[in-house]
């Protein structure tokens, strides 16, 4: 029990954040040898996070019936990580990259992307310059979070820096797309937890969606906060000191 409340402590504080939430949940499970830790554990505990950032932007997701050019540039955006990702997990192939080895390397490259991204005072936003291009393109470049280490949050932000959108909205754009993943990822997970056979491993899944909610919504309020004021670079240094981390247990 006190495994699952720290696993839902990381995915809440690490989903939102340009740090990769299945790195650290993998992490915990081979570092301290936790044998409960699973895919399904794992996509049980995005599900509090999605509760959380449908409820956070709640009013966003009403301005979809508005505006419905953005809610179809969001839902393109997130087809392809949601293919790719069904394939992935469906085959199995998914469990073979879930390693420490690949969380170190994509920990320190994709740090290393995310400051370079940061670099540049940019001006687009949402508003004006979120086209159906700059949709795809964020969009493909999700599918690499699917790697353990790359971060969702990290590696979408990353992209709309690229494409010179402004730090805020770069991260606006990484919250509206975690919608419809975090949804998938969802119904991914109530599937799992409807077809247990374990009435414990159940009640561990709906344990893990109330703390991941909570953890989650703060983290939200609290990253959208701490962009309007400071860069990226606190995140970029921890990853690029957790990568160097790794690689030293895992080399030397």
């Amino acid at each position: 029990m006190i495994e699952i409340l720290i696993l839902s402590l990381i995915q809440g504080i690490t989903e939102f954040l340009p740090i990769s939430s299945s790195s650290h949940l993998i992490l915990f499970s081979e570092i301290f040898d936790y044998k409960n830790q699973s895919l399904s554990i794992d996509v049980s505990m995005h599900i509090g996070s999605f509760i959380a950032v449908i409820i956070y932007f709640y009013k966003d997701i009403i301005n979809f019936f508005d505006n419905k050019i953005l809610f179809l540039k969001i839902l393109i955006s997130s087809v392809p990580i949601m293919f790719i990702g069904f394939f992935l997990a469906e085959t199995g192939l998914i469990e073979k990259i879930r390693n420490i080895k690949v969380i170190a390397w994509t920990t320190l490259i994709f740090g290393i992307l995310l400051y370079i991204c940061d670099r540049f005072k940019l001006e687009n936003s949402i508003e004006k310059n979120f086209t159906f291009k700059s949709a795809i393109l964020i969009g493909l470049f999700q599918i690499l979070s699917l790697i353990p280490g790359v971060s969702r949050s990290g590696i979408a932000i990353s992209a709309a820096r690229l494409l010179n959108f402004k730090r805020v909205d770069a991260a606006k754009i990484s919250f509206l797309l975690s919608i419809p993943v975090l949804g998938a990822v969802s119904l991914f997970g109530l599937k799992n937890i409807i077809l247990s056979e374990s009435v414990y491993l159940t009640k561990i899944n709906l344990i893990s969606i109330f703390f991941s909610f909570i953890i989650s919504f703060l983290t939200i309020k609290f990253f959208l906060k701490y962009i309007k004021k400071f860069n990226l670079d606190v995140f970029v240094y921890y990853r690029i000191l957790l990568g160097l981390f790794l690689m030293i247990m895992i080399y030397l």
